[in-house]
């Protein structure tokens, strides 16, 4: 069947059965989203993805077998797959997957117990190419993290003053009409200091962003 125009598809990667069932209760429901398939493990959601190519993939990370986390590293290795933005829906807001999962390539991550709105907010989101990562959830991962031992990121020494700034902000959590506010600048300004980072670090996404502001620990100046 053809996908109406501008439909986001969606595909599902949790063992409990209950909960996929919901979340494809959820997706069937709005008008803009297209259900793709589903799957119990992590082996079947890469055949899924093979097969099915989805814009946004839900992904559970407690897993028998192949994991969220290695599912995640599998997609970001594969060419064929990595186009598929990934948002991991976990039962608590940060645990000690959370930053595992970003470095592995997570875009966002959404609460199972969340409202159905915010669920569908966040695949729109992702689907667009932005990150979803809460300010409350970079403070944690700052917070648990960003305490190790900082390590050198690949790109880093290329960006401009105005480019590590920018890293660290969004390394808050805030978007760049929030981050132009507090800097009394264009959001246009703050986008294209941000996507020139992006580039010269070669992150696929804002989340990335997070986990390279980490390790290196970039600190709003």
């Amino acid at each position: 069947m053809t996908s109406p125009a501008g439909s986001i598809r969606v595909a599902l990667a949790d063992d409990q059965a209950v909960v996929r069932m919901g979340l494809r209760a959820l997706i069937d429901r709005e008008p803009d989203l297209e259900f793709a398939g589903e799957a119990a493990d992590g082996a079947e959601a890469l055949r899924l993805l093979g097969e099915t190519r989805p814009d946004v993939l839900l992904l559970d990370i407690r897993m028998p077998g192949m994991d969220g986390i290695d599912t995640l590293r599998a997609i970001a290795a594969d060419p064929a797959l990595n186009a598929t933005r990934v948002v991991v829906v976990t039962t608590f807001e940060v645990d000690q997957y959370v930053f595992a999962a970003l470095q592995a390539g997570a875009s966002g991550f959404v609460l199972k117990d969340g409202a159905p709105e915010e669920l569908a907010h966040a695949i729109r989101v992702v689907a667009s190419g932005e990150a979803l990562l809460s300010p409350s959830v970079t403070r944690k991962v700052i917070g648990l993290f960003g305490r190790h031992d900082v390590a050198p990121v690949e790109g880093l020494d290329t960006l401009t003053p105005r480019e590590r700034e920018m890293v660290a902000w969004v390394a808050t959590g805030r978007s760049n009409d929030e981050i132009a506010a507090e800097l009394v600048i264009s959001p246009d300004t703050v986008r294209t200091h941000v996507s020139r980072a992006m580039v010269k670090l070669r992150a696929r996404d804002r989340a990335q962003l997070v986990v390279f502001a980490v390790r290196s620990g970039l600190t709003i100046p």
